[in-house]
């Protein structure tokens, strides 16, 4: 086998091309690969999942980082950011950047990520007159809700801002409302479907949300949408947006969050198939050329049965990471590594909200052979909805609002996909054989956590199980942070916490004292990391 050092070339270094550049580092032990990841943000990569936080407050900057400085000083791998990326020579296997220089590469992975989507709104977008080649620009009183950069004009715009209006009513749309509406700001979240998080939720649910949005001091108005920006007699400065309706929302900080679109410039430009993303097979190589290869939002993963898969959520792209890095670490003659897609547990992150969604959660009778059952529960005076789908005495979703003590119970039984018995109470209210409520990222307690099966999913966005926090804790990782760096549980969203905390104070006292965090990058795991059948994704902003 030859030992001829290599070129591997990553565009993007945000979660995906982050993970992937740590999961071949971690893997490549006879240093074959030369590594450059290119990132056009100028920090280095970081956790876009925890914005949120950082506007709400609850997380600082530096909470965010993946690795810490320095982790790739004497490694093969170089990082390169603040960079754009102008364009990629397949026929010489070349990649240029903006500033002149050019990489040569034996594999690229483009790993770009996705832009946020902005409605063609009147008044939105400015254009400066004395830099014609320069693009348009936003508003300077609006602004997504996607990068670093986003979430810095936020915080500082709350010093002065009012009224606010977030225009999106999905996950990333309500976490950024809560996050303002924690700092004083009055907010109106405008949606264009008749229902909030509509991906995730069904009607009773999604009305239940909304008036928990009231009682925190935010108003949702749906079936709507923005239709121009509003700005003050002889002045640019934003007081309000229009709705279809006519309705005028005066508001002096608007916020964008409707979606996001797969990055495929570069793509496109280089002659590589490109639909939605940038088109790639299970083993996450184009067809087009076997050198280049993609992860993360802006891969458009095909299916089998003539369908495709296209990212946007954390943990498939840091499968996808893993899978890719076990194919270029492989020796010659094994075969490559494929990627499964799996279903999806999402974790609304907004103080004083309690929600989980999982799977499929408004099943349609007519498309069932009568194995359907729909389990719910609601109790209006706490604001508690609890809702279970099975298909042949499976469950293959569910929804947990106000109360989160069963979502342990709800997330073992879907992750496992096995029968679950006749009495079904337990996936509603937490009892029973199908696991304790600590798990699948509850708090629970410490006697919770001792009957915790060791297949039991605690971090989805990692795919750690307790049995991999018990073998952390038992060689000496006694503590949230050093759990962390053995296993990289709670790296994710960070909604584990509790239930890593908990597996650790049922464990007995006598084990040895906790470990140091292992210095840079967490060394991912031998061997390739995609399961036969893995355990549901958490669902989270995309990477």
């Amino acid at each position: 086998m030859s030992t001829r050092t290599r070129h591997l070339v990553v565009v993007g270094n945000g979660m995906a091309g982050a993970r992937l550049v740590e999961e071949v580092a971690a893997r490549d032990t006879e240093r074959r690969w030369q590594t450059t990841v290119v990132g056009d943000e100028p920090t280095e990569a970081y956790n876009r999942v925890l914005l949120s936080g950082v506007l709400a407050g609850t997380h600082r900057e530096d909470d965010l980082a993946l690795a810490p400085p320095g982790a790739w000083e004497g490694s093969t791998v170089r990082v390169v950011t603040g960079t754009r990326v102008a364009r990629v020579h397949r026929s010489t296997r070349t990649v240029h950047l903006a500033d002149g220089s050019h990489l040569p590469y034996d594999r690229l992975v483009l790993a770009t990520g996705s832009a946020p989507v902005l409605p063609p709104l009147p008044g939105l977008l400015r254009h400066d007159p004395t830099d014609p080649d320069r693009g348009a620009s936003l508003h300077p009183q609006a602004t997504a809700f996607r990068t670093l950069d986003d979430c810095r004009r936020l915080v500082a715009a709350t010093a002065t801002a009012r009224r606010a209006v977030v225009v999106g009513g999905g996950l990333l749309g309500l976490e950024a409302a809560r996050g303002l509406a924690a700092r004083g700001l009055s907010v109106e979240v405008v949606q264009m479907p008749d229902r909030l998080m509509d991906g995730q939720l069904d009607g009773p649910a999604a009305t239940m949300l909304r008036r928990r949005l009231a009682g925190l001091g935010i108003t949702a108005y749906l079936g709507t949408r923005a239709t121009q920006v509003l700005t003050g007699h002889g002045t640019d400065r934003l007081v309000g947006v229009r709705l279809a309706d006519g309705h005028v929302l005066e508001c002096d900080l608007l916020v964008f969050a409707v979606g996001v679109r797969p990055s495929t410039r570069l793509a496109r430009e280089a002659r590589l198939t490109t639909a939605r993303g940038v088109v790639v097979d299970r083993t996450l190589t184009s067809p087009d050329d076997p050198a280049v290869s993609a992860v993360g939002d802006c891969a458009e993963v095909l299916d089998p049965d003539g369908g495709s898969t296209v990212g946007g959520l954390v943990q498939p792209a840091w499968e996808q990471a893993a899978a890719l890095a076990t194919t270029l670490t492989a020796a010659p003659d094994d075969p490559p590594t494929t990627w499964q897609p799996r279903g999806s547990v999402t974790r609304l992150k907004a103080g004083g909200i309690d929600l989980a969604s999982m799977g499929e959660v408004r099943p349609a009778p007519e498309d069932s052979d009568g194995d359907l059952e729909v389990l719910a529960w609601t109790d209006p005076s706490r604001g508690v909805y609890a809702k279970a789908v099975l298909r042949g005495g499976r469950v293959v979703g569910g929804i947990l609002l106000g109360d989160l003590g069963s979502v342990g119970a709800l997330t073992l039984a879907f992750d496992r996909g096995s029968p679950v018995p006749p009495d079904r109470r337990h996936l509603l209210f937490g009892s029973g054989p199908a696991g304790p409520a600590g798990a699948g990222g509850a708090a629970g307690t410490a006697g919770d956590a001792a009957s915790l099966p060791d297949d039991a999913t605690v971090c989805h966005c990692n795919a750690v199980d307790a049995g991999a926090v018990r073998a952390a804790a038992a060689a000496g990782a006694r503590d949230v942070a050093a759990v962390a760096a053995c296993t990289r549980a709670t790296t994710g969203c960070g909604s584990c916490a509790g239930t890593v905390r908990a597996l650790l104070a049922a464990l007995p006292p006598a084990l040895p004292p906790a470990l140091p965090p292992a210095p840079g990058p967490v060394p991912a795991p031998a061997g390739p990391t995609v399961a036969p059948a893995p355990p549901a994704q958490h669902e989270e902003i995309s990477a």
